[in-house]
């Protein structure tokens, strides 16, 4: 450790490492990690049902496909909500739980910076957040497209906005960790995560039905906490191109916005995606500041 206290990027490793060690240890971990595995399982299982009971039916091969997607879409939608979970689970007692042991005190007497701290901290969290993310989606696709023959237009990018998605979470939980208690962080980013993405839902049923009201407070909302921002990049990735729902009939509803709530037509514009990136530097900018004011 830098005996200046300087903050260093040694430091910032230091406490990144210190983290992970910390996360691999935690029962949670491992856990999450098993449960993961059961549910790749479970979903190949029900993929391998659905595409033979179709082809028994005599699906149309295009129709079928079409019904994968939205069937993998469906399956990324909970783990996108059990990525939050993790996020927030792994990310709400990260500086809480230090401050209230004592443990945050001894590290900081070494000296360390308090900035240095909270970047190691959200450094090695979104490490375990990231490579879940990676690991739990890759094996999710791979399974679709080894049971199914279906692989999405964008299977990386798919991955990656729902690593995002848990980053913001993370972010979001560890700032709130450095002003309340683990329980109270944990409840306000958990709640405040679905209601984000109920109102973004809402503003693309604002779309079909053309209420401009809907549509702006959803605006709003991924301003405000940009995890739908890259929920709709993974929709957009999982969805079928557009020239196959045309070719199977529904050009029309395309054209005309009224597709469905779940259907996406593009990815975050850049701007969009800018501004979820650079929320997630504000805020854990915020949560140095917060956490530097802090009492020990």
């Amino acid at each position: 450790m830098s005996p200046t206290g300087s903050g260093s990027l040694d430091d910032v490793l230091a406490i990144a490492a210190l983290t992970l060690r910390e996360a691999v240890r935690r029962r949670l971990a491992w856990a999450l990690l098993l449960l993961t595995a059961l549910v790749v399982v479970v979903t190949a299982w029900g993929f391998e049902r659905f595409v033979q009971l179709a082809r028994q039916d005599g699906v149309p091969e295009l129709q079928l496909q079409l019904g994968v997607s939205q069937l993998l879409i469906m399956v990324a939608f909970m783990f996108s909500f059990v990525l939050a979970m993790v996020a927030v689970v792994f990310g709400s007692p990260a500086v809480a739980g230090d401050v209230e042991s004592g443990v945050a005190l001894a590290v900081l007497a070494r000296p360390i910076r308090r900035s240095a701290y909270v970047a190691g901290r959200w450094l090695g969290l979104v490490v375990v957040v990231v490579t879940y993310a990676v690991l739990s989606g890759a094996a999710e696709e791979a399974v679709c497209a080894w049971v199914t023959g279906w692989v999405p237009p964008h299977p990386v990018e798919a991955v990656a906005y729902l690593a995002g998605e848990g980053v913001v979470l993370l972010t979001f939980a560890l700032a709130l960790s450095t002003r309340l208690s683990m329980i109270t962080g944990g409840a306000i980013a958990v709640v405040l995560f679905g209601l984000a993405w109920v109102v973004g839902l809402l503003g693309r049923f604002a779309v079909l039905f053309g209420v401009d009201a809907l549509q702006q407070a959803a605006a709003v909302s991924q301003r405000l906490l940009p995890s739908d921002t890259f929920w709709i990049g993974a929709t957009a990735s999982l969805e079928p191109a557009s020239s196959q729902l045309a070719q199977a009939g529904f050009a029309g509803s395309i054209a005309a916005g009224r597709f469905g709530p779940f259907y996406v037509a593009a990815p975050p514009d850049p701007l969009e995606l800018g501004w979820a990136v650079g929320w997630i530097a504000l805020v854990l900018v915020a949560a140095v500041l917060l956490f530097e004011r802090r009492e020990l």
